[in-house]
């Protein structure tokens, strides 16, 4: 009877982290659209202009294209902006989560576009053979370190910008590396010319003995500048409260000394505080951190799992929060407020779950554990939001969203890309790019043409156009292609869910077709270099579409699938993934055959698009 009560009393204190609060003023979201989880973008309208980017794709069996290492298990990246330079700290292990090595990496790019190889910033680190873990009999024997932190960088206010980590231990699969028990925290300054200063430990756990320790603690350091940073950091509770998984369960320098994860928060204009914590818990502050007005709370409206959610204030005033809206990790999603606590919308970042490729320990599908900039990391001259994610805790992603966030598109598309100044070709559309399927702007025989090429086998580019919802829409676009024996490009016309009505497709025999239900329809054979003109009048309320190529006879054609209205032009270079769906187990620990291998390079431009009402 007393194990029943005290189990009633555990479920009802987990329960009251969850349940929605309504006494106190809280951020919370008032809108109705939901994700829909049987599809990778939830059916969600894309937010306009979203350009994401693959800055690493793991590679066992060719480390040179990767980190050097050939480190499959990469997560929870950070992001910052300083020095006209973008930073993304990542850890990563060989396999899994938990295993031990760990280290961690970092990315950086000057324009958001190129970006470089990854740069080791935490090495592993051994644990002393003999050390003995509370909970477990076995002493440690050949063990390193894993890296764990919620934080990865700091900006102080005399200039000093920090890299901070955290090494944990972790004896077996399952141990976690975030319990309080492990060896503390470390941190480095990272110079303007990209080199990095000594590692120093700024703060250790109790357990651990500091006499073992491989680094030096952070006073010990002859630069005054970097200790003087390190005690500013050290002084703001906003910063500390990021510490909190790793450190002392009792640890002063932590504000709520309990187990709320994956902290991020942005100030209202009345100065108070708005935090977020996973499953989309929020408290409200009223002294910079200090203290919270309640335990947090599950925020009303939200849908959100055991994964992180970023909120912030952007550059236009407005706010954001970018979470997964689900009880899986898809899609990413943005919610938007105008006043930091009332968020009306929802609308798709990322829509697209590559193919996992590698095994390991606790690896989920999906875009996931999102971070943007933290206030005082720095602000892009683009003024831009931008955010990093892990895809499958594999490939290290970033996105930038320009504002304001919005899904409506200005106007009908009237690109020719040649005429459009420099650097502002693909501004209007959406784009999903990667290492080996990039996605851009080229100059091809004196002409920019959008490119689209892939040759991964297991991943494809993808980039799509939002126009103003159309009933009856007429378009036009050009293409060519750099083959006709391998590759495919297929085009679909979208409504405001994703879903396609008319796709036509550059395929792999030389032949463009269109969809007809179950089969394909020949429209033509093309030929590589040649250059093709496409029309398409499309008139849903009879649910069909005529289509001439370079202004041959209209052949009228059946809609495959049924919509009222369209929203969207995409083209993408292969066949639409449904793996995994919410049904797909949760654990994966084989890799596919031959998860290194790559395919001949296809090439597919498109030189411009219009759109209108028809």
């Amino acid at each position: 009877m007393k194990l029943n009560k005290k189990l009633s009393l555990v479920i009802l204190c987990s329960l009251s982290i969850l349940l929605p609060v309504t006494a106190q003023d809280t951020a919370k979201y008032v809108g109705e659209t939901l994700s829909n989880i049987d599809y990778h973008d939830g059916q969600l309208q894309p937010a306009v202009g979203v350009h994401a980017r693959q800055i690493l794709r793991a590679s066992r069996e060719h480390p040179e294209t990767a980190d050097y290492f050939g480190w499959t298990y990469n997560h929870g990246p950070n992001i910052a902006y300083w020095n006209d330079t973008f930073f993304v700290q990542y850890l990563s292990n060989p396999v899994g989560e938990h295993i031990a090595p760990g280290q961690s990496f970092v990315i950086t790019s000057k324009d958001g576009e190129e970006w470089s190889k990854p740069k080791v910033l935490f090495p592993p680190y051994r644990i002393p053979d003999g050390y003995k873990k509370e909970g477990f009999e076995e002493p440690a024997k050949d063990l390193d370190a894993v890296m764990h932190q919620r934080m990865g960088f700091y900006k102080a206010e005399n200039g000093e910008f920090l890299g901070v980590g955290y090494y944990g231990i972790t004896m077996d699969e399952r141990d976690s590396p975030n319990d309080g028990k492990g060896i503390g925290r470390v941190v480095r300054e990272i110079y303007k010319d990209g080199s990095y200063g000594p590692i120093y430990f700024i703060r250790y756990n109790k357990t651990w003995d500091e006499a073992d320790s491989e680094y030096p603690f952070y006073e010990e350091s002859d630069d005054s500048e970097f200790i003087a940073a390190c005690n500013e950091l050290m002084d703001d509770p906003l910063m500390m409260q990021q510490w909190v998984e790793e450190a002392d369960r009792d640890d002063p320098l932590i504000p709520l000394q309990k187990q709320y994860k994956a902290f991020s928060y942005y100030h209202l204009p009345d100065d108070r505080v708005v935090g977020f914590w996973k499953h989309a818990l929020t408290s409200i502050s009223n002294d910079g951190g200090e203290s919270w007005e309640y335990n947090p709370v599950r925020a009303p409206g939200f849908v959100n799992a055991n994964a992180k959610i970023w909120g912030q204030k952007t550059n236009d005033g407005k706010y954001a929060t970018v979470y997964n809206p689900s009880e899986f990790r898809w899609p990413l999603a943005v919610s938007t407020s105008e006043d930091g606590l009332v968020y009306d919308d929802l609308l798709l970042i990322h829509g697209e779950i590559s193919t996992m490729r590698y095994g390991g320990n606790y690896k989920s599908y999906g875009p996931q554990y999102v971070r943007g900039i933290l206030e005082g990391n720095g602000n892009p001259d683009d003024g831009n939001m931008w955010v990093t994610y892990s895809m499958n805790k594999e490939d290290i992603w970033v996105a930038s969203t320009p504002l304001p966030i919005t899904a409506e598109a200005a106007g009908h598309a009237n690109e020719e890309f040649s005429k459009l100044a420099d650097g502002e070709e693909l501004k209007k559309w959406n784009f999903y790019d990667l290492q080996q399927a990039p996605v851009g702007i080229e100059n091809v025989d004196g002409e920019k043409w959008l490119s689209l090429k892939d040759e991964d086998p297991f991943d494809y580019a993808r980039a799509e156009r939002v126009i103003p919802v159309t009933e009856d829409l007429e378009t036009e676009f050009t293409v060519k292609a750099d083959q006709n024996d391998h590759g495919m490009l297929q085009i679909e016309f979208q409504n405001k869910k994703g879903q396609p009505a008319v796709q036509l497709v550059f395929d792999e025999n030389g032949e463009l077709k269109a969809k007809a239900g179950y089969r394909y329809r020949k429209l033509t054979d093309y030929e590589a270099g040649k250059e093709y003109t496409i029309t398409v009048k499309l008139e849903p309320a009879i649910r069909t579409y005529r289509v001439s190529v370079n202004g041959g006879d209209e052949k009228r054609l059946i809609f495959y699938a049924p919509v009222h209205e369209f929203n969207r032009i995409m083209f993408r270079t292969g066949e639409q993934r449904y793996h995994p769906t919410p049904d797909s187990p949760a654990a994966n620990h084989e890799d596919l055959e031959n998860p290194g291998k790559t395919i001949p390079e296809a090439a597919f431009y498109i030189k411009s698009l219009h759109t209108d009402k028809l």
